[in-house]
């Protein structure tokens, strides 16, 4: 987002005065979208919006500079929020804590636009019992080289193995290259069977889709495949909520679907400036979601019969890391995507020999979450590259380190 002296701009948002800063501000600058109307925005789908995020703590993932910086995640409400934001402690495993966010209203998507939020990234619980989530999120990540026609023959998939097990899915576009499921469940479960249970479902769509679907978490194993990703349903794990607005050229959102629409609907058809037209229109595909909790007791039974899911081996150096099965080779870590894809072409420059034997999907450009930002780590699969012709491991071409300078209280 560029500099402005704009004044701020008050909104009275049904009886609240918020004060949106800024509110010229270009936050997309192909499409010409400013604050102000990303604020408009969601206050045209806030009905929407708040069914999927409302009532629920978030993260707070922000963009001060613009789409095409990085963004920081923002776990800790600020101090200075205003009373109609509520909040509510999350506890994690590790003993740290974070009170984050609570929207109820229009007023409060105003507020988190005004930060910086593009995106809505509540958890699967609600504020009022935080110990047992009622969502089960699949996400249906694509690997480089899958088309779009792949994602929607295993989101029917999932479909079938979800009316098998006795809950309903809820499909939306992710708004970027994927497509999401939600489903509603009794808040009775813990975040470990709800992990287990949505792991179970994926390895049942691998199962019943070969080929097109995979369950292996670690992503050099997965081929050209959508991967069913069950990790999401992790107690730190956010996903955007439905009508959240991505970080692309073309303010794509992520739009809930009925199945009926799933085969023809494109994730480029649904904009910040073509989504509240829709929903003003046609309404919610998604009015009905909180009509239907479900149970993950199928869910967990066959998660029994199945057994445990097989486990990566372990490197014999005693540090207890995994060793993965395929010829890894890291080329870069940096701190940003730019630099990552630079990097890239450095290696591909060097080794061009190698290139033409690679997939799309042995070319690794990953995302890492760091304590409040993206790194990136690229790394090469060489399992289609000859024996004979591969490139040993060579010294990084970028080595930024996530963690330089940071210092923890007793360490």
């Amino acid at each position: 987002m560029s500099p402005s002296k704009t004044p701020p701009e008050i909104l009275d948002i049904e009886g609240t005065e918020v004060s949106i800063s800024s509110p010229d501000k270009i936050v997309f600058p192909d499409a010409g979208i400013t604050k102000l109307d990303l604020v408009r925005y969601y206050l045209a789908i806030s009905d929407g919006a708040l069914r999927g995020a409302g009532g629920r703590p978030m993260v707070l993932k922000r963009f001060p500079k613009g789409i095409d910086a990085e963004p920081f995640f923002q776990k800790r409400v600020p101090e200075n929020h205003p009373p109609y934001i509520e909040t509510a402690t999350l506890r994690y495993a590790s003993g740290t804590s974070a009170e984050e966010a609570v929207i109820r209203d229009a007023a409060g998507l105003a507020w988190v636009v005004n930060l910086g939020c593009l995106d809505l990234n509540p958890h699967p619980v609600r504020a009022e019992d935080l110990d047992h989530p009622d969502e089960l999120r699949i996400d249906l990540d694509p690997m480089p080289g899958v088309d779009w026609a792949q994602i929607i023959d295993v989101a029917y998939v999932a479909r079938e193995v979800l009316d098998d097990m006795g809950l309903v899915g809820w499909p939306k576009t992710s708004g970027s290259r994927g497509l999401h499921i939600l489903v509603r469940i009794a808040p009775r479960w813990s975040y470990r069977e709800l992990r287990l249970a949505a792991e179970t479902l994926a390895r049942e769509v691998e199962n019943r889709a070969p080929g097109l679907a995979t369950a292996k978490w670690w992503k050099e194993e997965r081929g050209e495949s959508v991967f069913v990703d069950f990790n999401q349903n992790a107690k730190d794990r956010t996903v955007a909520s439905a009508y959240s607005v991505r970080p692309r050229p073309d303010a794509r959102v992520s739009t809930p679907l009925a199945w009926s629409e799933v085969a023809t609907a494109r994730p480029e058809q649904f904009t910040v400036a073509t989504a509240p037209l829709r929903f003003a229109e046609q309404g919610d595909p998604h009015q009905a979601i909180d009509d239907h909790p479900g149970s993950l007791d199928n869910l967990l039974a066959l998660a029994a019969d199945m057994g445990p899911a097989e486990k990566a081996p372990r490197a014999g150096d005693g540090s207890g890391r995994r060793r993965s099965v395929m010829p890894l080779i890291e080329v870069a870590r940096t701190k940003t995507k730019p630099e990552a894809l630079a990097a890239l072409e450095e290696w591909k420059d060097m080794h061009s020999g190698v290139v033409s034997h690679l997939h799309p999907a042995d070319v690794l450009v990953d995302g890492m979450r760091g304590s409040s930002s993206l790194w990136y780590r690229v790394r090469v699969n060489l399992q289609h590259v000859p024996e004979d012709v591969r490139p040993p491991q060579e010294e990084l071409l970028a080595t930024y380190d996530p963690l330089a300078g940071k210092e923890w209280p007793g360490r």
